[in-house]
């Protein structure tokens, strides 16, 4: 585990959550060099294999900015990266980002974090009470058709949006940037061209697309500074494994996600 409770107020801070992953589909792309930016800045390792503490997006999101980013999926009592103060809390140790408030995204604003949030899918659209919950945590929140689910570009448009916002935040302050990638929910079908159905195919050949845009993205944000990176998946989806369709169930292709934390260097770093 990275020692967030040093580099917290040292560095920004980026969270991606590629919602919708599967470890499964993360984990094969990866050894088989199909997300080549990824793996310019995983661990050589690759994808760690966790636990999401939510089986959709709204109670995946939930915990995750309560503290409780996916676990990793072997026994044992497990360090948290970022933790919010709780009398009694067995997963917080001297290298925990130990912040105060009711979420982290308060937390990081107690330490002089300017928060913005680049939404994808639905629970981040504004468009009603509970699309709204989430988003409303940030100072700024962001969402458009364009990145959303039903957009094939999404991720350039957030990438462009999530660029464009941190170009105008002064250097000498903090940032935490946070970006719900919707591309490789569904529907994903058109980037696999001539299907008409989503499978396992698609679902890949989504995150392939994502892969070059997140490129992008880590190239941009170098040029500002260093960041303290979190990308992980909110939770995975069923295509068919023992009778199941999609998530929001009890199936391992839903609760088994890949996670990453690293240091993204800047230029001067």
């Amino acid at each position: 585990m990275l020692p967030a409770s040093r580099l917290i107020g040292e560095c920004d801070v980026l969270f991606v959550t590629l919602d919708t992953l599967r470890f499964d589909v993360a984990d094969a792309a990866y050894r088989e060099g199909r997300t080549p930016h990824l793996a310019s800045v995983l661990p050589q390792t690759g994808w760690e294999r966790r636990h999401s503490p939510g089986n959709f997006t709204f109670a995946a999101h939930a915990a995750f900015f309560a503290g409780f980013l996916p676990t990793p999926a072997s026994p044992g009592v497990h360090p948290r990266l970022m933790a919010l103060r709780f009398p009694g809390s067995e997963t917080t140790v001297s290298d925990t980002a130990v912040l105060e408030g009711p979420d982290i995204v308060a937390g990081l604003r107690e330490r002089g974090y300017r928060s913005i949030c680049v939404g994808g899918v639905g629970f981040f659209n504004k468009q009603t009470p509970l699309g709204s919950v989430l988003p409303s945590l940030f100072d700024e929140s962001y969402w458009a058709p364009e990145l959303g689910v039903a957009e094939p570009r999404s991720t350039e448009y957030q990438v462009d949006l999530a660029l464009r916002r941190m170009a105008e935040i002064p250097p000498q302050r903090r940032a935490f940037l946070f970006i719900n990638v919707s591309a490789i929910h569904q529907p994903n079908r058109f980037y696999v061209p001539g299907t008409e159905t989503d499978s396992l195919l698609s679902h890949a050949a989504a995150l392939e697309y994502v892969d070059g845009q997140l490129g992008r993205l880590f190239r941009g944000l170098r040029n500002r500074g260093s960041f303290l990176v979190v990308i992980c998946s909110d939770h995975g989806t069923a295509y068919g494994e023992d009778g199941f369709f999609g998530h929001r169930i009890a199936h391992p292709a839903v609760w088994e996600v890949p996670y990453a934390e690293f240091i993204l260097q800047g230029k001067a770093g």
